[in-house]
């Protein structure tokens, strides 16, 4: 399991969950300062003392054996697998070299010292530094916030303006500490990919000429270096692609309104303060707290620092659930504090008052328990498949499901493709520089998120191998092979439902949902043929006329073509049945009929 994609809209809520996460990259760097440290200490041995050569080697190698490379994201590309595993690679290659001693090490401060030195200063040393200001503007902020929000509501308005002004101020500078050191955190541990593995690449280069078997080692090493920094060189390119991408979306994000709500698997949640009764008053403490409509479950969790004790039967540090009964705005005449509101639930007996951050913040809040809709987003776990027969298969399988025109088009376009990468000594258009190319344009995100970047490298494979084998993916006489199952896919599998292809898109898309669904029913061996022939029209019809069933609306929808139909939630529809559209049915919903998502709506 890699690190966890660190989200710039995550900053905004600096949930728990957000800090635990921004703990693995701080661990994860740091790890990897004290192993440059150790690295750079052993190099300068290998240097300074030709007669500890062999102990200075050995230590050397069984340091790179035992460092593991930890990528952004849960798969890897080939060129990263290829980067991750070079360091037991050189590890090898130094145990074979341990035995020959008289030969003397030049230039090693030059190629390797230096910039790991300057990599270990200038980018954790930044890295570090930003950690220092976000820490400082952290505790600042929710000082200061506390603060504004023990202001009377009775001071003066031009007061109470002139407050919440300030601390707009205070919360941007807070909101620009935390994007900066995200955004720093997430590019350095980017960079060490290839500004990590490059000087020990070229140390290791100078190395072999000064060795009595340098020429023979260095011949054996070529072929594996050609490839390591053709590698390297696709890992700087997606770096630098990606790395534009993310800097747009923060500050996008960096732009947002106040009310902006991150996508998340619940309807709403944040930091609350909550009214506590007291025997010689009242106090206000701050909670996390969680909100789903779907399930009316409201949680809280005090996230202060105190000794531990039982407040209303309850241990203080241990998250409570209810499920909600009411929620009511408080009017600013009834309370001595703003931006409050009341909620009532089942396994309490009275109200629980609530502050929220702000009024845009309480806005938030009441719309998510008034019953709007949520907006959730699924994340898909998915694994990677190496072998290119494989993927061939696979992709080719997909591709025949497109619809003619969208199939002749991409045939068109792949094939021409494939004839200028055929021409690559001369115009430099490798299938890999193509595959980078169009790899966005015909496989763009959905979503824009720093996840979905992470795997524009992903979409480019997927483009490359539809040049590379364009005769064998477009063939009309290939079936896929009967032990390829749809839903173990490489493509599939891959590509995450926000990261399916929008040029030849909702085709695409439907395509990729039919291998979902045909895996969820357990039709691991089907074939292409074996598709087309369930979407035949009789066995279609006997399949409609056996399963009309009526549903209901879990969520409201908005149709974007004209055969899909409009609605609310909680909407109830007949005549369901299964379309020939994977992902979607037929219904019928006031009197007309169209397609709906399957997995908007529950069987009644």
């Amino acid at each position: 399991m890699g690190l966890p994609t660190l989200e710039f809209s995550d900053s905004f809520l600096d949930s728990p969950e957000f800090r635990e996460r921004l703990q693995c990259h701080e661990i994860e760097l740091e790890r990897t300062n004290r192993f440059i440290k150790d690295l750079i200490k052993d190099g300068n041995m290998l240097v300074s003392a030709l007669r500890s050569l062999s102990l200075a080697v050995q230590r050397f190698s069984q340091s790179l054996q035992e460092f593991q490379f930890e990528c952004i994201g849960d798969a890897e590309t080939d060129d990263e697998i290829s980067i991750a595993q070079s360091l037991k690679e050189f590890s090898q290659l130094l145990s074979t070299m341990e035995e020959e001693r008289k030969r003397l090490i030049q230039n090693a401060d030059d190629v390797l010292i230096s910039p790991l030195e300057r990599f270990r200063k200038e980018q954790i040393g930044a890295v570090k530094e930003g950690k220092k200001q976000f820490d400082k503007e952290t505790e600042r902020y929710y000082s200061v916030l506390e603060k504004h929000l023990s202001v009377s509501s009775k001071k003066k308005e031009s007061q109470l303006h002139e407050a919440d002004s300030q601390m707009s101020k205070d919360r941007q500078v807070f909101y620009d500490a935390s994007l900066q050191y995200v955004f720093k955190i997430q590019e350095v541990q980017e960079r060490k990919k290839f500004e990590f593995v490059e000087p020990l690449l070229a140390f290791l280069q100078g190395l072999f000429t000064f060795y009595h078997e340098g020429y023979e080692l260095a011949s054996e090493f070529e072929p594996y270096k050609q490839q390591l920094q053709f590698n390297l060189q696709n890992a700087r390119n997606n770096f630098e692609s990606t790395r534009a991408e993310v800097e747009r979306l923060m500050k996008r994000i960096r732009s947002a309104e106040e009310d902006f709500k991150a996508p998340s698997c619940f309807t709403m949640e944040g930091y609350l303060y909550i009214q506590e009764k007291r025997p010689l008053g009242s106090v206000w403490t701050r909670y996390y707290c969680t909100y789903q409509k779907s399930s009316k479950m409201f949680t809280m969790s005090n996230t202060e620092s105190r000794p531990a004790s039982r407040q209303n039967g309850v241990v203080n540090g241990t998250p409570e659930m209810f499920r909600l009964r009411s929620c009511v705005r408080r009017k600013r005449d009834s309370i001595d504090k703003r931006f409050c509101f009341d909620i009532e639930v089942v396994e309490r007996h009275g109200v629980i008052t609530l502050q929220a951050l702000s009024e845009a913040n309480r806005r938030l809040w009441m719309e998510a328990m008034d019953g709007k809709e949520p907006k959730c987003i699924e994340l898909v776990e998915t694994r990677e498949y190496d072998d290119q027969t494989y993927r061939v298969r696979a992709i080719h399988a997909l591709v025949h499901k497109l619809p003619e025109k969208n199939r002749s088009m991409l045939d068109l376009l792949t094939n021409h493709l494939h004839k200028v990468s055929s021409h690559s000594d001369q115009n430099l258009m490798t299938v890999s520089n193509l595959g980078m190319i169009f790899g966005p344009t015909l496989m763009r995100s959905q979503e824009e998120t720093v996840a979905a970047m992470m795997n524009i490298k992903f979409q480019n494979i997927v483009v490359e191998i539809i040049i590379e084998n364009h005769h064998k993916v477009h063939r009309t006489d290939t079936a896929a092979s009967p032990n390829l199952t749809p839903s173990s896919s490489w493509t599939s599998s891959q590509l995450t439902p926000a990261q399916q292809p929008s040029s030849v898109s909702s085709s695409t898309s439907s395509l990729l949902s039919s291998e979902r669904t045909l895996s969820a029913k357990g039709n691991s061996t089907a074939s292409l043929s074996s598709v087309k022939e369930s979407r035949s029209p009789s066995i279609a019809s006997s399949s409609i006329l056996s399963s009309v069933e009526d549903a209901k609306a879990l969520y409201s929808c908005e149709a974007e073509h004209s055969h899909e139909l409009s609605f609310p939630q909680g909407a109830l529809f007949s005549n369901v049945y299964p379309s020939v559209e994977p992902g979607w049915l037929q219904a019928t919903y006031n009197g007309k009929t169209g397609l709906i998502p399957e997995n908007y709506i529950t069987y009644l």
